[in-house]
Protein backbone atom coordinates (compact mmCIF):
# COMPACT_ATOMS: atom_id res chain seq x y z
CA UNK A 1 0.00 0.00 0.00
CA UNK A 2 2.97 2.25 -0.61
CA UNK A 3 1.01 4.51 -3.01
CA UNK A 4 -1.50 5.43 -0.31
CA UNK A 5 1.19 6.20 2.22
CA UNK A 6 3.00 8.29 -0.37
CA UNK A 7 0.04 10.20 -1.82
CA UNK A 8 -3.03 10.03 0.44
CA UNK A 9 -3.42 12.10 3.61
CA UNK A 10 -2.75 10.48 6.95
CA UNK A 11 -6.34 11.33 7.89
CA UNK A 12 -7.45 8.04 6.31
CA UNK A 13 -9.00 5.80 8.94
CA UNK A 14 -10.87 2.61 8.01
CA UNK A 15 -7.99 1.30 5.92
CA UNK A 16 -5.83 1.23 9.04
CA UNK A 17 -8.15 -1.29 10.70
CA UNK A 18 -8.82 -3.13 7.46
CA UNK A 19 -5.66 -2.92 5.31
CA UNK A 20 -7.05 -4.49 2.13
CA UNK A 21 -7.68 -3.11 -1.35
CA UNK A 22 -11.34 -3.65 -2.24
CA UNK A 23 -12.29 -4.59 -5.79
CA UNK A 24 -15.70 -6.31 -5.95
CA UNK A 25 -18.81 -6.55 -3.81
CA UNK A 26 -22.18 -8.25 -3.95
CA UNK A 27 -24.76 -8.59 -1.20
CA UNK A 28 -22.90 -8.99 2.08
CA UNK A 29 -19.62 -10.10 0.53
CA UNK A 30 -16.69 -7.91 -0.54
CA UNK A 31 -13.58 -9.13 -2.35
CA UNK A 32 -10.14 -7.64 -2.22
CA UNK A 33 -7.84 -7.23 -5.20
CA UNK A 34 -6.44 -10.68 -4.56
CA UNK A 35 -9.86 -12.34 -4.69
CA UNK A 36 -10.13 -12.96 -0.93
CA UNK A 37 -13.72 -12.73 0.33
CA UNK A 38 -14.85 -10.91 3.48
CA UNK A 39 -18.24 -10.83 5.17
CA UNK A 40 -19.19 -7.17 5.49
CA UNK A 41 -21.00 -6.18 8.69
CA UNK A 42 -20.00 -2.53 8.32
CA UNK A 43 -21.87 -1.80 5.07
CA UNK A 44 -20.40 1.60 4.37
CA UNK A 45 -21.11 2.64 7.96
CA UNK A 46 -24.81 2.03 7.37
CA UNK A 47 -24.89 3.46 3.84
CA UNK A 48 -25.74 0.12 2.22
CA UNK A 49 -28.85 -1.10 4.01
CA UNK A 50 -29.75 -3.36 1.08
CA UNK A 51 -26.26 -4.74 0.56
CA UNK A 52 -23.67 -4.14 -2.15
CA UNK A 53 -24.75 -3.83 -5.79
CA UNK A 54 -28.39 -4.78 -5.40
CA UNK A 55 -29.17 -6.18 -8.88
CA UNK A 56 -32.46 -4.32 -9.38
CA UNK A 57 -31.05 -0.98 -8.28
CA UNK A 58 -27.96 -1.56 -10.41
CA UNK A 59 -30.08 -2.36 -13.47
CA UNK A 60 -32.12 0.82 -13.08
CA UNK A 61 -28.94 2.87 -12.80
CA UNK A 62 -27.32 1.20 -15.82
CA UNK A 63 -30.41 1.83 -17.94
CA UNK A 64 -30.53 5.47 -16.85
CA UNK A 65 -26.85 6.02 -17.64
CA UNK A 66 -27.23 4.15 -20.92
CA UNK A 67 -30.02 6.50 -21.97
CA UNK A 68 -27.80 9.56 -21.34
CA UNK A 69 -29.93 10.57 -18.38
CA UNK A 70 -28.71 13.79 -16.84
CA UNK A 71 -26.19 13.03 -14.08
CA UNK A 72 -26.05 16.32 -12.15
CA UNK A 73 -28.81 18.91 -12.32
CA UNK A 74 -28.25 21.30 -9.38
CA UNK A 75 -31.83 21.98 -8.29
CA UNK A 76 -33.34 21.98 -11.76
CA UNK A 77 -36.44 19.85 -12.13
CA UNK A 78 -35.46 16.46 -13.56
CA UNK A 79 -37.29 13.26 -14.40
CA UNK A 80 -35.15 11.35 -11.88
CA UNK A 81 -36.02 13.80 -9.11
CA UNK A 82 -39.70 13.72 -10.10
CA UNK A 83 -39.76 9.93 -9.81
CA UNK A 84 -38.00 10.00 -6.44
CA UNK A 85 -40.24 12.65 -4.90
CA UNK A 86 -43.37 10.82 -6.07
CA UNK A 87 -42.17 7.48 -4.69
CA UNK A 88 -40.97 8.98 -1.39
CA UNK A 89 -44.25 10.81 -0.88
CA UNK A 90 -46.44 7.84 -1.81
CA UNK A 91 -44.49 5.05 -0.12
CA UNK A 92 -42.95 6.74 2.92
CA UNK A 93 -44.62 10.01 3.89
CA UNK A 94 -48.31 9.43 3.12
CA UNK A 95 -48.61 6.00 4.77
CA UNK A 96 -47.22 7.56 7.96
CA UNK A 97 -49.41 10.66 7.63
CA UNK A 98 -46.31 12.86 7.39
CA UNK A 99 -46.44 16.03 5.34
CA UNK A 100 -42.83 17.11 5.25
CA UNK A 101 -41.33 19.27 2.55
CA UNK A 102 -38.18 17.70 1.11
CA UNK A 103 -35.01 19.78 0.87
CA UNK A 104 -32.06 18.45 -1.11
CA UNK A 105 -28.79 19.63 0.40
CA UNK A 106 -25.19 18.75 -0.33
CA UNK A 107 -24.46 15.02 -0.48
CA UNK A 108 -23.46 14.26 3.12
CA UNK A 109 -25.22 13.90 6.42
CA UNK A 110 -23.24 16.81 7.81
CA UNK A 111 -24.62 18.98 4.99
CA UNK A 112 -28.14 18.05 6.09
CA UNK A 113 -27.40 18.82 9.75
CA UNK A 114 -25.92 22.21 8.83
CA UNK A 115 -29.04 23.08 6.82
CA UNK A 116 -31.42 21.88 9.53
CA UNK A 117 -29.79 23.91 12.31
CA UNK A 118 -29.42 26.95 10.06
CA UNK A 119 -33.14 26.80 9.25
CA UNK A 120 -34.10 26.41 12.92
CA UNK A 121 -32.09 29.52 13.80
CA UNK A 122 -33.69 31.44 10.94
CA UNK A 123 -37.21 30.40 11.94
CA UNK A 124 -36.84 31.16 15.65
CA UNK A 125 -34.41 34.05 15.56
CA UNK A 126 -32.43 32.30 18.28
CA UNK A 127 -28.86 31.02 18.41
CA UNK A 128 -28.68 28.31 21.09
CA UNK A 129 -28.99 24.59 20.30
CA UNK A 130 -29.51 21.69 22.72
CA UNK A 131 -27.69 18.43 21.99
CA UNK A 132 -26.83 15.34 24.03
CA UNK A 133 -23.90 13.41 25.48
CA UNK A 134 -22.36 10.89 23.07
CA UNK A 135 -24.18 12.42 20.12
CA UNK A 136 -22.49 12.43 16.73
CA UNK A 137 -23.71 14.67 13.90
CA UNK A 138 -20.79 15.09 11.50
CA UNK A 139 -17.41 16.76 11.14
CA UNK A 140 -18.16 20.07 9.43
CA UNK A 141 -17.92 23.05 11.77
CA UNK A 142 -21.57 23.39 12.77
CA UNK A 143 -22.20 19.65 12.95
CA UNK A 144 -18.99 19.18 14.89
CA UNK A 145 -20.12 21.72 17.46
CA UNK A 146 -23.14 19.50 18.14
CA UNK A 147 -21.02 16.35 18.40
CA UNK A 148 -20.04 15.07 21.83
CA UNK A 149 -16.90 13.10 21.00
CA UNK A 150 -13.79 14.93 22.21
CA UNK A 151 -11.51 13.32 19.63
CA UNK A 152 -13.64 14.57 16.74
CA UNK A 153 -13.91 18.05 18.24
CA UNK A 154 -10.23 18.21 19.16
CA UNK A 155 -9.05 19.61 15.83
CA UNK A 156 -11.34 22.64 16.00
CA UNK A 157 -11.02 25.37 18.61
CA UNK A 158 -13.45 27.82 17.02
CA UNK A 159 -16.63 25.76 17.14
CA UNK A 160 -20.00 27.43 17.12
CA UNK A 161 -20.94 28.84 20.53
CA UNK A 162 -24.21 28.45 22.39
CA UNK A 163 -24.47 24.65 22.43
CA UNK A 164 -26.00 23.23 25.61
CA UNK A 165 -25.24 19.50 26.00
CA UNK A 166 -27.61 17.48 28.17
CA UNK A 167 -27.41 13.85 29.37
CA UNK A 168 -28.84 11.36 26.89
CA UNK A 169 -31.44 8.90 28.12
CA UNK A 170 -29.92 6.65 30.83
CA UNK A 171 -26.58 8.42 30.59
CA UNK A 172 -24.44 7.03 33.41
CA UNK A 173 -27.63 5.56 34.93
CA UNK A 174 -28.94 9.08 35.55
CA UNK A 175 -32.55 10.16 35.22
CA UNK A 176 -32.06 12.28 32.11
CA UNK A 177 -35.62 13.59 32.31
CA UNK A 178 -34.61 15.65 35.36
CA UNK A 179 -32.30 17.70 33.16
CA UNK A 180 -35.11 18.33 30.68
CA UNK A 181 -37.21 19.71 33.54
CA UNK A 182 -34.25 21.84 34.63
CA UNK A 183 -33.95 23.41 31.19
CA UNK A 184 -37.68 24.13 31.09
CA UNK A 185 -37.40 25.93 34.44
CA UNK A 186 -34.14 27.71 33.63
CA UNK A 187 -35.37 29.14 30.31
CA UNK A 188 -38.27 30.68 32.18
CA UNK A 189 -35.90 32.34 34.65
CA UNK A 190 -34.44 35.55 33.16
CA UNK A 191 -31.42 35.33 35.45
CA UNK A 192 -30.54 31.65 34.89
CA UNK A 193 -28.12 32.40 32.08
CA UNK A 194 -29.82 29.84 29.81
CA UNK A 195 -31.64 31.26 26.83
CA UNK A 196 -34.45 29.68 24.86
CA UNK A 197 -32.91 27.46 22.16
CA UNK A 198 -33.56 27.43 18.45
CA UNK A 199 -33.55 23.64 18.30
CA UNK A 200 -33.09 20.36 20.11
CA UNK A 201 -31.06 17.88 18.04
CA UNK A 202 -31.25 14.20 18.97
CA UNK A 203 -30.55 10.71 17.65
CA UNK A 204 -33.11 8.09 18.67
CA UNK A 205 -30.29 5.54 18.46
CA UNK A 206 -26.77 6.87 18.91
CA UNK A 207 -24.71 5.15 16.23
CA UNK A 208 -21.20 6.41 16.86
CA UNK A 209 -21.84 7.16 20.54
CA UNK A 210 -22.16 3.51 21.56
CA UNK A 211 -25.52 2.23 20.24
CA UNK A 212 -27.47 3.88 23.03
CA UNK A 213 -31.23 3.62 22.51
CA UNK A 214 -33.64 6.30 23.72
CA UNK A 215 -36.91 5.23 25.29
CA UNK A 216 -40.25 6.31 23.85
CA UNK A 217 -41.08 8.06 27.11
CA UNK A 218 -37.90 10.16 27.06
CA UNK A 219 -38.38 11.10 23.40
CA UNK A 220 -41.93 12.20 24.15
CA UNK A 221 -40.59 14.40 26.95
CA UNK A 222 -38.18 16.00 24.47
CA UNK A 223 -41.06 16.64 22.07
CA UNK A 224 -43.02 18.28 24.89
CA UNK A 225 -39.99 20.32 25.94
CA UNK A 226 -39.50 21.62 22.40
CA UNK A 227 -43.15 22.65 22.30
CA UNK A 228 -42.92 24.35 25.69
CA UNK A 229 -39.79 26.28 24.69
CA UNK A 230 -41.05 27.20 21.23
CA UNK A 231 -38.05 25.57 19.54
CA UNK A 232 -37.78 23.01 16.76
CA UNK A 233 -37.16 19.31 17.35
CA UNK A 234 -34.60 17.92 14.89
CA UNK A 235 -34.15 14.15 14.69
CA UNK A 236 -30.87 13.04 13.15
CA UNK A 237 -31.86 9.85 11.33
CA UNK A 238 -28.77 9.73 9.15
CA UNK A 239 -27.54 6.36 10.42
CA UNK A 240 -30.64 4.95 12.14
CA UNK A 241 -33.06 5.76 9.31
CA UNK A 242 -34.15 3.90 6.16
CA UNK A 243 -35.21 0.78 8.06
CA UNK A 244 -32.21 0.13 10.27
CA UNK A 245 -34.16 0.65 13.51
CA UNK A 246 -36.99 -1.69 12.49
CA UNK A 247 -39.11 1.14 11.05
CA UNK A 248 -38.27 3.44 8.18
CA UNK A 249 -37.78 6.29 10.66
CA UNK A 250 -36.24 5.58 14.07
CA UNK A 251 -38.75 7.87 15.84
CA UNK A 252 -41.88 6.01 14.70
CA UNK A 253 -42.01 3.69 17.72
CA UNK A 254 -42.22 6.70 20.05
CA UNK A 255 -45.19 8.19 18.18
CA UNK A 256 -43.61 11.63 17.91
CA UNK A 257 -43.38 14.02 14.97
CA UNK A 258 -40.13 15.93 14.67
CA UNK A 259 -40.20 19.37 13.10
CA UNK A 260 -37.16 18.49 10.98
CA UNK A 261 -35.61 15.13 10.07
CA UNK A 262 -32.23 14.62 8.46
CA UNK A 263 -31.57 11.60 6.22
CA UNK A 264 -28.46 10.52 4.33
CA UNK A 265 -26.33 7.34 4.15
CA UNK A 266 -28.81 4.68 2.92
CA UNK A 267 -31.42 6.98 1.39
CA UNK A 268 -29.89 6.40 -2.07
CA UNK A 269 -29.99 2.66 -1.45
CA UNK A 270 -26.79 2.10 -3.40
CA UNK A 271 -24.10 3.97 -1.54
CA UNK A 272 -24.35 7.03 -3.79
CA UNK A 273 -24.01 10.45 -2.11
CA UNK A 274 -27.41 11.89 -1.21
CA UNK A 275 -28.98 13.63 1.79
CA UNK A 276 -32.34 15.11 2.64
CA UNK A 277 -33.83 17.52 5.14
CA UNK A 278 -37.51 16.88 5.83
CA UNK A 279 -39.24 20.05 7.01
CA UNK A 280 -42.61 20.70 8.58
CA UNK A 281 -44.18 23.02 5.94
CA UNK A 282 -44.86 25.61 8.66
CA UNK A 283 -41.10 26.10 9.00
CA UNK A 284 -40.13 25.97 5.33
CA UNK A 285 -39.15 29.63 5.32
CA UNK A 286 -36.08 29.58 3.07
CA UNK A 287 -35.70 32.23 0.41
CA UNK A 288 -34.89 30.75 -3.02
CA UNK A 289 -31.25 29.58 -3.12
CA UNK A 290 -30.67 30.81 0.46
CA UNK A 291 -29.14 27.44 1.25
CA UNK A 292 -27.68 25.44 -1.60
CA UNK A 293 -25.01 22.97 -2.61
CA UNK A 294 -23.62 22.13 -6.03
CA UNK A 295 -24.24 18.39 -5.73
CA UNK A 296 -27.79 18.51 -4.39
CA UNK A 297 -28.94 17.22 -7.78
CA UNK A 298 -27.26 13.80 -7.95
CA UNK A 299 -29.68 12.12 -10.34
CA UNK A 300 -27.90 8.78 -10.21
CA UNK A 301 -28.70 8.70 -6.49
CA UNK A 302 -32.33 9.68 -7.22
CA UNK A 303 -32.62 6.73 -9.61
CA UNK A 304 -31.32 4.14 -7.16
CA UNK A 305 -33.26 5.69 -4.26
CA UNK A 306 -36.50 5.38 -6.23
CA UNK A 307 -35.71 1.79 -7.14
CA UNK A 308 -34.97 0.98 -3.48
CA UNK A 309 -38.24 2.52 -2.30
CA UNK A 310 -40.26 0.58 -4.85
CA UNK A 311 -38.49 -2.70 -4.16
CA UNK A 312 -38.28 -2.60 -0.38
CA UNK A 313 -40.98 -0.20 0.84
CA UNK A 314 -44.04 -0.82 -1.32
CA UNK A 315 -44.85 -4.13 0.39
CA UNK A 316 -45.33 -4.45 4.14
CA UNK A 317 -44.12 -8.05 4.02
CA UNK A 318 -40.61 -6.83 3.14
CA UNK A 319 -40.43 -4.74 6.32
CA UNK A 320 -41.64 -7.74 8.27
CA UNK A 321 -38.80 -9.83 6.80
CA UNK A 322 -36.35 -7.11 7.85
CA UNK A 323 -37.76 -7.21 11.39
CA UNK A 324 -37.62 -11.00 11.52
CA UNK A 325 -33.99 -10.84 10.41
CA UNK A 326 -33.25 -8.25 13.08
CA UNK A 327 -34.88 -10.40 15.77
CA UNK A 328 -32.79 -13.39 14.68
CA UNK A 329 -29.60 -11.33 14.92
CA UNK A 330 -30.71 -9.82 18.22
CA UNK A 331 -31.25 -13.25 19.78
CA UNK A 332 -27.81 -14.39 18.58
CA UNK A 333 -26.09 -11.29 19.97
CA UNK A 334 -28.00 -11.48 23.26
CA UNK A 335 -27.02 -15.12 23.72
CA UNK A 336 -23.38 -14.32 23.07
CA UNK A 337 -23.49 -11.43 25.53
CA UNK A 338 -25.13 -13.60 28.20
CA UNK A 339 -22.57 -16.36 27.68
CA UNK A 340 -19.57 -14.09 28.23
CA UNK A 341 -21.17 -11.49 30.54
CA UNK A 342 -20.87 -8.71 27.99
CA UNK A 343 -23.19 -5.77 27.35
CA UNK A 344 -25.97 -5.89 24.76
CA UNK A 345 -26.40 -2.62 22.87
CA UNK A 346 -28.64 -1.22 20.14
CA UNK A 347 -31.86 -2.01 18.34
CA UNK A 348 -33.04 -3.47 15.05
CA UNK A 349 -30.17 -4.04 12.63
CA UNK A 350 -28.01 -1.64 14.61
CA UNK A 351 -26.63 -3.83 17.37
CA UNK A 352 -23.46 -4.13 19.37
CA UNK A 353 -21.53 -5.92 22.09
CA UNK A 354 -20.05 -3.82 24.88
CA UNK A 355 -16.65 -5.27 25.80
CA UNK A 356 -16.20 -2.51 28.40
CA UNK A 357 -12.76 -1.40 27.31
CA UNK A 358 -11.05 -0.36 24.10
CA UNK A 359 -8.24 -2.89 24.13
CA UNK A 360 -10.50 -5.94 24.42
CA UNK A 361 -12.78 -4.58 21.69
CA UNK A 362 -9.78 -3.87 19.48
CA UNK A 363 -8.47 -7.40 19.91
CA UNK A 364 -11.86 -8.91 19.06
CA UNK A 365 -12.23 -6.67 16.01
CA UNK A 366 -8.73 -7.55 14.85
CA UNK A 367 -9.29 -11.28 15.19
CA UNK A 368 -12.65 -10.98 13.37
CA UNK A 369 -10.88 -9.32 10.46
CA UNK A 370 -8.19 -12.00 10.41
CA UNK A 371 -11.08 -14.45 10.05
CA UNK A 372 -12.63 -12.48 7.17
CA UNK A 373 -15.32 -10.52 9.04
CA UNK A 374 -15.41 -6.72 8.76
CA UNK A 375 -16.98 -5.18 11.85
CA UNK A 376 -16.55 -1.72 13.34
CA UNK A 377 -16.26 -0.34 16.87
CA UNK A 378 -18.04 2.62 18.46
CA UNK A 379 -18.65 4.25 21.83
CA UNK A 380 -16.71 6.93 23.73
CA UNK A 381 -13.71 4.59 24.09
CA UNK A 382 -14.37 2.44 20.99
CA UNK A 383 -15.34 -0.29 23.44
CA UNK A 384 -18.46 -1.50 21.61
CA UNK A 385 -18.28 -3.96 18.72
CA UNK A 386 -20.82 -2.66 16.23
CA UNK A 387 -22.93 -4.65 13.77
CA UNK A 388 -24.41 -2.84 10.75
CA UNK A 389 -25.24 -5.71 8.36
CA UNK A 390 -27.46 -5.40 5.32
CA UNK A 391 -31.14 -5.56 6.32
CA UNK A 392 -31.55 -8.49 3.95
CA UNK A 393 -28.48 -10.39 5.17
CA UNK A 394 -29.04 -14.16 5.14
CA UNK A 395 -29.45 -16.33 8.25
CA UNK A 396 -26.36 -18.25 7.20
CA UNK A 397 -24.33 -15.04 7.03
CA UNK A 398 -25.61 -13.99 10.46
CA UNK A 399 -24.60 -17.38 11.86
CA UNK A 400 -21.19 -17.09 10.22
CA UNK A 401 -20.62 -13.62 11.67
CA UNK A 402 -21.72 -14.54 15.19
CA UNK A 403 -19.59 -17.69 15.16
CA UNK A 404 -16.60 -15.61 14.11
CA UNK A 405 -17.27 -13.06 16.85
CA UNK A 406 -17.63 -15.84 19.43
CA UNK A 407 -14.31 -17.37 18.42
CA UNK A 408 -12.77 -13.90 18.53
CA UNK A 409 -14.08 -13.23 22.02
CA UNK A 410 -12.72 -16.59 23.18
CA UNK A 411 -9.38 -15.81 21.53
CA UNK A 412 -9.23 -12.50 23.37
CA UNK A 413 -10.15 -14.13 26.68
CA UNK A 414 -7.59 -16.88 26.18
CA UNK A 415 -4.87 -14.25 26.03
CA UNK A 416 -6.25 -12.42 29.03
CA UNK A 417 -7.29 -15.29 31.26
CA UNK A 418 -6.21 -18.84 32.07
CA UNK A 419 -8.51 -21.79 32.59
CA UNK A 420 -8.73 -23.26 36.06
CA UNK A 421 -8.65 -27.07 36.23
CA UNK A 422 -10.86 -28.88 33.75
CA UNK A 423 -13.93 -26.71 34.23
CA UNK A 424 -15.02 -23.63 32.28
CA UNK A 425 -14.23 -21.10 34.98
CA UNK A 426 -11.97 -18.33 33.72
CA UNK A 427 -9.59 -16.65 36.12
CA UNK A 428 -7.80 -13.42 35.32
CA UNK A 429 -4.07 -13.71 35.20
CA UNK A 430 -2.46 -11.38 37.70
CA UNK A 431 0.80 -10.06 36.32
Amino acid sequence: MYLYKEVESVVRGYCRSFPIELKEAKGSIVKDSGGVEYLDFLMGCGSLNYGHNDPDLKQQLLEYIGSDGVAMSLDFYSTAKTDFLFAFNQLILKPRNLQYKVQFTGPTGANAIEAAVKLAKKVTGRSDVITFTNGFHGCSLGALSLTGNKFNRGSQHNQLPSVLRLPYDNYNAADAAIFLDYVRTAVGDPSSGIDAPAAIVVECIQGEGGLNVASADWLKKIRHLADALGCLLIVDDIQAGCGRSGDFFSFEFADIRPDIVTLAKSISGFGLPMSLVLINPVYDSWSPAEHNGTFRGNNHAFVTATAALKKYWSDASVLQRFRTNALYLENKVQTLCDTYTLGFKGKGMMLGIDLYNSEDAHQVQKYCFENKLIVERCGPFDEVLKFLPALNVSREEIDQAINTVQRSVEHMLAKKYQRVGNNSVLQEVVA
